[in-house]
């Protein structure tokens, strides 16, 4: 039984809607052909229905009225990206001509395709495994040229081939242990000592994967960094600063800020949410407070919080309070309007709290390129690894965890000294979990309700 009817012939709109040059609606499947001959009127017939080729041409209806003329393209299994027939249809971007043209699709005998659908197929036909699958997802979201890269490796396999060159020892280890178990003496004779190095090998190598998640998380999903500080200390301006545009609007009048402004920065590689808050004070309104509120929100999720302080005033005891909050949590304080004369000393805000202190001036730029230094020392010590294989899927790191503690039993389980007796049978079982949660990344050892959910994150027409 196919459970995912891999046998039908899907399609969906392959672009995202809008307005644009080029939108592409995608079948896949053995009806594909049959129907996209019902509907396309190719320019030149002869030369038409050559695998791999575009075909300029019309799309048409049932009655024979032209909807657009497009570029058709014919891919025959198996050299597609799902391993079956595929059609392509390149039409002109518009949400009307683009579901036009999906509808004629369907109503030919093609059924609308779930999300992720194209690319299920494509894992469950061999051509990609489970980790090249959401690496897809994945450089589709990315957001820097880093992210960029990291993604382009996954998709072209490098985590898989890495995580089945481990899981390839990890079987070995185990044929080993499973004929000392079921033979004993008469097993081919084998120093555990071999057997106990190369067990530390994979433990490093998965503890590596493991500790690199941090690094991947935010490569992928990004740096939540909240401004915050009192009224009209400069945080607006400091975001306009950062990103180089007018962004939020800044004036001398205190609490121009109501609401949530958030814009996405690349810091050395990192995509950095900036958020923009309303300033910490009693409310004196129904909708300061709710900003109010709001602020406090997003500052107990961030992942950095960036305080402001305006050096050219006094030490103020709310600053002293708020900054004792923020004692025991990724922080900067960072001390606004440089370009005055400076009245707030640093020993006075380390005094409040062991923050790192910067000084800058959102007004004239000094000190912002080293606030994004801070940035990265203070989140990835300095900045992205260079050549590290980076994990950036939770459910990846999950599974590594729990490879990693397997690993761990298994070593202390292996005897140190050879003929030494040993529980080869629970070193066994665990060398046996370690290997199945590495096959639960790459594919080989997962199951249907896992992959339901994998692909129901990804985009129809992916």
């Amino acid at each position: 039984m196919d459970p995912w009817h891999t046998g039908d012939t899907i399609a969906a709109i392959s672009t995202p809607l809008g307005a644009g040059g080029i939108g592409i609606v995608r079948l896949s499947g053995p009806d594909a052909p049959a129907i996209a001959r019902r509907l396309f009127r190719p320019r030149r017939p002869r030369h038409a229905w050559q695998s791999h080729r575009l075909t300029l041409g019309h799309i048409v209806d049932a009655r024979g009225a032209v909807i657009d003329e497009v570029l058709l393209a014919f891919m025959q299994a198996p050299h597609t990206y799902t391993r079956q027939d595929v059609v392509e249809i390149q039409c002109h971007s518009g949400i009307a001509v683009l579901r036009r043209i999906l509808g004629e699709v369907l109503a030919a005998g093609a059924r609308p395709a779930g999300p992720g659908e194209f690319t299920l197929r494509a894992f469950l036909s061999g051509r990609l495994d489970l980790t090249q699958a959401e690496a897809v997802a994945e450089l589709i979201a990315a957001r820097t040229e880093a992210g960029l890269r990291v993604a382009a490796d996954h998709l072209a396999g490098g985590l898989g081939r890495r995580v089945q060159q481990c899981r390839a020892t990890l079987l070995e280890l185990l044929a080993f242990m499973e004929a000392m178990l079921d033979f004993g003496e008469e097993a081919p004779e084998v120093y555990s000592l071999d057997v106990t190095h190369e067990l530390l090998a994979q433990k490093s190598l998965v503890a590596a994967w493991v500790d690199s998640y941090r690094e991947g998380r935010l490569l992928r999903e990004g740096l939540l960094v909240v401004i915050a500080g009192r009224p009209n200390v400069g945080k607006s301006s400091l975001l306009n600063r950062l990103l180089a545009t007018e962004r939020a609007i800044v004036t001398d009048i205190p609490g121009t800020t109501r609401d949530l402004i958030e814009e996405t920065l690349d810091v050395g590689g990192v995509p950095v949410r900036l958020t923009d808050t309303a300033g910490l004070r009693e409310a004196r309104d129904p909708v300061e407070e709710i900003g109010v509120a709001r602020t406090r929100e997003r500052l107990a999720r961030a992942d950095l919080v960036l305080y402001l302080l305006d050096g050219s005033q006094p030490f103020d005891e709310a600053d002293r309070a708020a900054l004792a909050e923020l004692a025991h949590r990724p922080a900067l304080a960072v001390v606004n309007k440089a370009d005055l004369p400076q009245t707030l000393r640093d020993d006075e805000i380390r005094t409040a709290a062991p923050l790192p202190v910067l000084r800058l001036s959102a007004l004239t730029g000094q000190g912002v390129e080293e606030l994004k230094g801070a940035i990265l020392n203070l989140v990835l010590e300095g900045g992205l690894s260079a050549g590290r294989q980076l994990i950036t899927q939770e459910r990846h790191a999950h599974h590594l965890r729990n490879c990693l503690a397997c690993l761990e039993r298994a070593d202390k389980l292996v005897p140190r000294r050879r003929r030494e007796d040993a529980p080869w049978e629970l070193a066994a079982f665990e060398m046996r979990e370690a290997v199945r949660e590495l096959g639960q990344i790459t594919g080989e050892e997962v199951g249907e309700e896992v992959l339901d959910r994998i692909f129901s994150r990804f985009c129809i027409g992916k």
